[in-house]
């Protein structure tokens, strides 16, 4: 069963998978109500960010230890990838950014994401927020992508730059 909805959220009756649907969509049961639930990827901004010519690595708290990435967020509302990777910049290092690029898309499906990835020089003091607790500036020779979510964008950016 899809995510954790269990009730329809416009009529409180039970929703179940649909036997004919092939992409595991939740229906509402009464009849009458035309709900489904489609369970759509969320949009979400990530960037490299360029300082002082290395690659700024985040940290979150709840993540393990040595796992380092990329900063990223959630688009808002009203609001355009672009717009939204230079505020998510911006509230998590309190560093400015210049024109992004563009890297490229990717799904990350076990997060039922879907990453919109950029190449952001920034400058500027670095002052993280409450959701990171420590950075790793890196020489971009050195970065080595991963393997799920955001390391597939810093792969096509390393793959670009030679």
């Amino acid at each position: 069963m899809l995510g954790r909805m269990k009730f329809c959220p416009q009529c409180a009756a039970d929703l179940r998978q649909s036997a004919d649907d092939e992409n595991d969509r939740l229906s509402c049961t009464r009849e009458g109500c035309t709900y489904v639930f489609y369970n759509n990827p969320v949009p979400v901004v990530a960037a490299i960010i360029e300082y002082d010519e290395q690659v700024m690595l985040v940290h979150q708290p709840d993540w393990p230890a040595k796992m380092l990435g990329l900063v990223s967020g959630f688009l808002e509302a009203d609001e355009t990838p672009e717009e939204a990777i230079i505020r998510e910049i911006k509230e998590e290092t309190n560093l400015d950014t210049r024109t992004p690029e563009f890297i490229g898309h990717y799904a990350f499906v076990q997060q039922n994401q879907l990453i919109l990835a950029y190449a952001a020089k920034c400058s500027g003091d670095i002052r993280l927020n409450e959701e990171l607790d420590r950075y790793k500036l890196i020489d971009p020779d050195r970065l080595v992508a991963w393997d799920f979510g955001t390391g597939f964008a810093v792969r096509d950016w390393l793959a670009q730059r030679t």
